[in-house]
Order: C-alpha cells, then sequence, then structure tokens
C-alpha cells in the first residue's frame, strides 16, 4: 500500500484532471504514478512537460533501456515493472535486451553506449571521467544527445525516488529489482 493515498481522477486537484484525462487519451489508462504526481498539478505539468520534450529525444528502446538502467541502479521496482511493459510491449524490446538494460548494457553497439553511460551517470552521481564523454562522441553522440541522456537519467531518477519515497502500489506486471539477482 502506498505511503501516500493515489488519488482517483475525480479526487485529484481539478487543475491536475486535464492533465490526467490527456495521459488517459494518450497511454489508454492513467498509471498510479501519474495520478499519484496528481497531488501537485505543477509537478505534474513539469514532468508531463519534460516527458513529452525528451519523448523527441534518442529513439525509443534507447529511452526504454536507460529508464530500465537507473531503475534498477535506484531499485524502483515500480519504475522497474513499468519499464519493462513498455519496453517488451510498446518498444518491442527482446527480453534478453530488458535484462542487458537493466544491467547497463546493449547488444546493440550504440545503444550500449548510451545505456552504459546513463548507468555511470546514475551510479556516479554526474561524475564520469572525459573519457566517458569521448567515447560516446567517437560511437557517434552528439554533445546534444549526451546532455539529453544526462536528462533522461534525471527524469528516471524522479520517478524512482518519487516511488520509492511513497511505495506506488505497481500497477503494471511485477518485477523487482532482486529479481535480477536471481535471474543471474
Amino acid at each position: 500500500m502506498s505511503r501516500i493515498a493515489v488519488p482517483t481522477r475525480e479526487n485529484a486537484p481539478a487543475a491536475s484532471q486535464p492533465l490526467l484525462d490527456a495521459v488517459e487519451k494518450s497511454l489508454g489508462a492513467v498509471p498510479n504514478l501519474f495520478r499519484l504526481l496528481a497531488l501537485s498539478p505543477t509537478v505534474l505539468e513539469g514532468y508531463l512537460g519534460q516527458n513529452a520534450a525528451l519523448g523527441k529525444t534518442l529513439d525509443l528502446k534507447t529511452r526504454e533501456r536507460i529508464a530500465l538502467a537507473v531503475a534498477q541502479i535506484n531499485g524502483c521496482d515500480y519504475c522497474l515493472s513499468a519499464h519493462t511493459y513498455l519496453g517488451l510491449n510498446l518498444a518491442r524490446i527482446h527480453a534478453d535486451e530488458i535484462l542487458a538494460a537493466r544491467k547497463g548494457r546493449s547488444a546493440d553497439a550504440k545503444a550500449d553506449l548510451a545505456v552504459s553511460f546513463a548507468a555511470k551517470v546514475a551510479s556516479e552521481r554526474g561524475r564520469v571521467a572525459h573519457a566517458d564523454i569521448e567515447g560516446l562522441r567517437n560511437g557517434g553522440y552528439s554533445d546534444a544527445q549526451i546532455i539529453e541522456i544526462v536528462a533522461l537519467v534525471a527524469e528516471n531518477t524522479f520517478t524512482n525516488f518519487v516511488n520509492n519515497v511513497v511505495e506506488t502500489e505497481i500497477d503494471f506486471p511485477v518485477v523487482t529489482a532482486e529479481d535480477l539477482y536471481a535471474a543471474a
């Protein structure tokens, strides 16, 4: 059970209700995370704006791989569950790639650079080496894309932290950080 009650659409603040309607129109449902963020219309609006903007960066598969790597590092079972579901069903990432992403890796060479860099940014709190930046550049990533990867890490860290603080009830098929170690 969540530590903070997740409102229904009707119980959410009035300013959040049109935003939740837009989420439902886009996704076909309103996951608990969005309804939780709706407690603060300002936070929900900011999150949706950033999410929409970052949805224009990189490709969907790489974004989902980054989300999985960051969720694993932060031990966020809600986000692991959500992004495993989205990775498999929306991005059409193979199950082996989902597992690799949770380990900060990818079988796709270019995606591997982004995912491993994102994992390092998350685990080292941004304290990466010059060689890490050069590795991305040499692999074909622009400086703008490097900043976008960092932004994706920050966005996912935010949702990981919210869900870990609140212990948001998982409304996707459940995946836990511990599952990775059981699969090894």
